[in-house]
Protein backbone atom coordinates (compact mmCIF):
# COMPACT_ATOMS: atom_id res chain seq x y z
CA UNK A 1 0.00 0.00 0.00
CA UNK A 2 1.75 3.46 -1.05
CA UNK A 3 0.95 6.62 1.14
CA UNK A 4 -0.21 9.43 -0.23
CA UNK A 5 0.89 12.90 0.78
CA UNK A 6 -1.32 15.83 0.77
CA UNK A 7 1.31 17.83 -1.22
CA UNK A 8 2.01 17.34 -4.73
CA UNK A 9 5.65 17.85 -5.79
CA UNK A 10 6.48 17.63 -9.84
CA UNK A 11 10.40 17.03 -8.47
CA UNK A 12 10.41 14.80 -5.80
CA UNK A 13 13.92 14.06 -5.76
CA UNK A 14 14.97 17.89 -4.01
CA UNK A 15 12.59 16.91 -1.37
CA UNK A 16 12.13 14.65 1.58
CA UNK A 17 9.43 13.34 3.66
CA UNK A 18 8.21 11.75 6.04
CA UNK A 19 4.81 10.02 8.09
CA UNK A 20 2.96 9.20 11.38
CA UNK A 21 0.21 7.48 11.16
CA UNK A 22 -1.98 6.76 13.92
CA UNK A 23 -0.31 8.52 16.88
CA UNK A 24 -1.87 8.51 19.86
CA UNK A 25 -2.29 12.56 20.76
CA UNK A 26 -4.14 15.15 20.70
CA UNK A 27 -5.51 16.29 17.37
CA UNK A 28 -5.98 19.70 18.31
CA UNK A 29 -2.51 20.05 19.94
CA UNK A 30 -1.32 18.17 16.63
CA UNK A 31 -2.52 21.26 14.85
CA UNK A 32 -1.31 24.05 16.77
CA UNK A 33 2.19 22.32 16.86
CA UNK A 34 2.16 21.94 12.44
CA UNK A 35 0.89 25.51 11.96
CA UNK A 36 3.65 26.88 14.63
CA UNK A 37 6.43 24.61 12.61
CA UNK A 38 5.38 25.42 9.28
CA UNK A 39 8.30 27.17 6.76
CA UNK A 40 10.48 26.73 10.04
CA UNK A 41 14.50 25.11 9.57
CA UNK A 42 14.13 21.85 10.98
CA UNK A 43 17.28 22.40 13.76
CA UNK A 44 15.18 25.65 14.62
CA UNK A 45 11.98 23.35 14.87
CA UNK A 46 13.56 20.32 17.14
CA UNK A 47 14.92 23.05 19.64
CA UNK A 48 11.54 24.68 19.81
CA UNK A 49 9.32 21.53 20.61
CA UNK A 50 12.38 20.37 23.08
CA UNK A 51 11.81 23.74 25.11
CA UNK A 52 8.39 22.85 25.00
CA UNK A 53 8.53 19.08 26.63
CA UNK A 54 10.91 21.24 28.83
CA UNK A 55 7.92 23.64 29.58
CA UNK A 56 9.76 26.70 29.09
CA UNK A 57 8.46 28.00 25.61
CA UNK A 58 4.82 27.34 24.90
CA UNK A 59 2.72 26.69 21.81
CA UNK A 60 0.43 29.67 20.30
CA UNK A 61 -3.25 28.31 19.87
CA UNK A 62 -4.83 30.26 17.48
CA UNK A 63 -7.97 28.01 16.97
CA UNK A 64 -9.22 26.37 20.09
CA UNK A 65 -8.27 28.93 22.81
CA UNK A 66 -10.93 29.36 24.84
CA UNK A 67 -10.72 28.81 28.16
CA UNK A 68 -7.19 28.93 27.68
CA UNK A 69 -4.61 31.35 30.29
CA UNK A 70 -1.47 33.58 28.92
CA UNK A 71 2.07 31.82 28.19
CA UNK A 72 5.53 33.11 28.72
CA UNK A 73 7.15 33.33 25.45
CA UNK A 74 3.75 33.94 23.39
CA UNK A 75 3.16 37.42 22.37
CA UNK A 76 1.31 39.64 24.08
CA UNK A 77 -2.71 39.31 23.62
CA UNK A 78 -2.18 35.70 22.83
CA UNK A 79 -2.68 32.32 24.77
CA UNK A 80 -0.82 29.10 24.33
CA UNK A 81 -0.09 25.55 25.74
CA UNK A 82 2.41 23.07 26.62
CA UNK A 83 1.59 19.79 24.35
CA UNK A 84 4.31 18.08 25.44
CA UNK A 85 3.42 14.54 24.66
CA UNK A 86 2.49 15.98 20.92
CA UNK A 87 5.38 17.66 20.65
CA UNK A 88 7.41 14.57 21.44
CA UNK A 89 6.05 12.82 19.38
CA UNK A 90 6.50 15.59 15.84
CA UNK A 91 9.93 15.33 17.29
CA UNK A 92 10.30 11.94 16.32
CA UNK A 93 8.63 12.84 12.76
CA UNK A 94 11.40 15.57 11.92
CA UNK A 95 14.72 13.67 13.15
CA UNK A 96 13.00 10.59 10.81
CA UNK A 97 12.42 13.68 8.32
CA UNK A 98 16.64 14.22 8.52
CA UNK A 99 17.30 11.07 8.10
CA UNK A 100 15.42 10.26 5.14
CA UNK A 101 17.21 13.61 3.79
CA UNK A 102 20.59 12.42 4.56
CA UNK A 103 19.88 8.89 2.82
CA UNK A 104 18.71 11.16 -0.15
CA UNK A 105 21.78 12.73 -0.17
CA UNK A 106 20.74 16.22 1.42
CA UNK A 107 22.24 18.26 4.00
CA UNK A 108 20.10 17.28 6.88
CA UNK A 109 21.13 21.13 8.83
CA UNK A 110 19.55 22.88 5.91
CA UNK A 111 16.35 21.06 5.60
CA UNK A 112 13.26 23.73 5.20
CA UNK A 113 9.74 22.68 6.06
CA UNK A 114 7.81 23.37 3.32
CA UNK A 115 4.61 21.81 4.26
CA UNK A 116 3.43 20.13 7.57
CA UNK A 117 -0.10 18.82 8.25
CA UNK A 118 -2.23 16.59 11.07
CA UNK A 119 -5.51 14.90 10.09
CA UNK A 120 -7.44 13.46 12.13
CA UNK A 121 -7.65 9.69 12.31
CA UNK A 122 -9.65 6.90 13.15
CA UNK A 123 -11.25 6.97 16.51
CA UNK A 124 -11.15 3.51 18.37
CA UNK A 125 -13.73 2.52 21.21
CA UNK A 126 -13.34 0.71 24.58
CA UNK A 127 -15.46 -0.06 27.50
CA UNK A 128 -14.54 1.21 30.51
CA UNK A 129 -12.91 -1.10 32.95
CA UNK A 130 -14.84 -2.75 36.04
CA UNK A 131 -17.93 -3.70 33.87
CA UNK A 132 -18.90 -0.49 33.11
CA UNK A 133 -21.00 0.54 30.13
CA UNK A 134 -19.59 3.73 29.26
CA UNK A 135 -17.28 3.99 25.92
CA UNK A 136 -13.87 5.43 26.05
CA UNK A 137 -13.08 6.80 22.92
CA UNK A 138 -9.37 7.51 21.83
CA UNK A 139 -8.54 9.24 18.46
CA UNK A 140 -5.56 8.79 16.63
CA UNK A 141 -3.99 11.34 14.59
CA UNK A 142 -1.93 11.30 11.17
CA UNK A 143 0.76 13.79 10.76
CA UNK A 144 3.19 14.63 7.46
CA UNK A 145 6.17 16.87 6.59
CA UNK A 146 8.11 17.79 3.57
CA UNK A 147 10.97 19.45 3.81
CA UNK A 148 13.34 20.59 1.20
CA UNK A 149 16.78 21.72 1.20
CA UNK A 150 17.40 25.61 1.09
Amino acid sequence: MELKYALKQKDESKTAKAMIRDANMSPKHAIAIASRLKGMNVDKAVKLLEKVTELETSIPFKRHNTGIGHRKGVKKGKVGRYPVKAAGRIIELLKNLQANASFKGMDPEKIKLIHIESQKGVTRKRRKPQGRWKVWRTTFVHVQAVGKEA
